[in-house]
């Protein structure tokens, strides 16, 4: 039997692997899949404190408790999914336009730069007739998606040993182990993720304007599908919300 564990870099996953180390579970090796913004300039889509982390500090860690450690990331990047030229819309006027912002809440980023490049990882390996096990960071409290691991080679380690959200959170501050992201944010995600909230975003433009000038030149595109860069909301638009919360903070009004 091989295991592997799905690994984020967030409280739960990293969890997952704290608990694997202390109980001395069957060796198993670790996955961590990049999301890149633009694979050719080698900027990440990953927010640079998180990606950071990753790399230098939970990384080497792991390795020297044991770990095999695999970065993969898939052959596109959030460029080649903004720049894609629609073909086949029955609408008829998107047809040779870019397809711009992502959508909220059908983010084909996860599914073509997140989750493709663990599932290519398994392809390549050829694990058939070999049984294998992979270790998904769903804590206890998250009944619904644990039921979802039913009947499938997923498991998760913190519904075994019984831990909860905020006691992986726990358990990650513990070992030092805990992503700089939980600093200014409740999850993780792309820097340019449209789900991301206010918070994040502000965080993004106060601390890297470079990242931030990114959105801005995608923005200039005009041979678009998708024009809001946040729920239907246009950079400009969220830019706007966004300066009001650092004004505030400026002035020390709680946002």
């Amino acid at each position: 039997m091989l295991y592997f564990h799905s690994w984020s870099g967030g409280k739960d996953s990293t969890a997952s692997i704290i608990l694997d180390h202390i109980h001395g579970l069957p060796p198993s090796k670790i996955i961590f899949s990049e999301v890149m913004f633009d694979r050719k300039r080698e900027i990440s889509g990953e927010p640079p404190e998180h990606i950071d982390f990753i790399r230098s500090k939970a990384k080497p860690l792991f390795e020297i408790w044991g770990y095999e450690v695999e970065i993969v990331r898939a052959e596109k990047d959030y460029l080649d999914l903004f720049y894609h030229v629609t073909q086949k819309s029955k609408i008829p006027e998107r047809n040779g336009k870019y397809s711009g912002w992502l959508i909220g809440g059908k983010c084909s980023a996860n599914r073509d730069l997140k989750i493709a490049p663990v599932r290519n990882y398994f392809k390549k390996l050829d694990l058939t007739g070999t049984d294998y096990t992979q270790y998904i960071g769903i804590a206890l409290d998250e009944p619904k998606r644990l039921k979802r691991l039913k009947g499938s080679n997923r498991i998760s380690l913190l519904a075994r040993f019984g831990f909860t959200e905020q006691m992986a959170y726990d358990l990650c501050k513990e070992y030092g182990l805990l992503s700089p992201i939980y600093n200014f944010s409740r999850r993780g995600g792309c820097w340019f993720c449209p789900n991301q909230g206010y918070a994040e975003l502000t965080h993004i433009k106060m601390e890297y304007p470079e990242l931030w000038e990114e959105l801005r030149k995608l923005n200039a595109e005009e041979n678009v599908v998708s024009h809001g860069c946040k729920y239907g909301k246009t950079l400009e638009e969220v830019e706007a919300i966004i300066d009001g919360k650092i004004q505030n903070q400026r002035r020390g009004i709680s946002v």
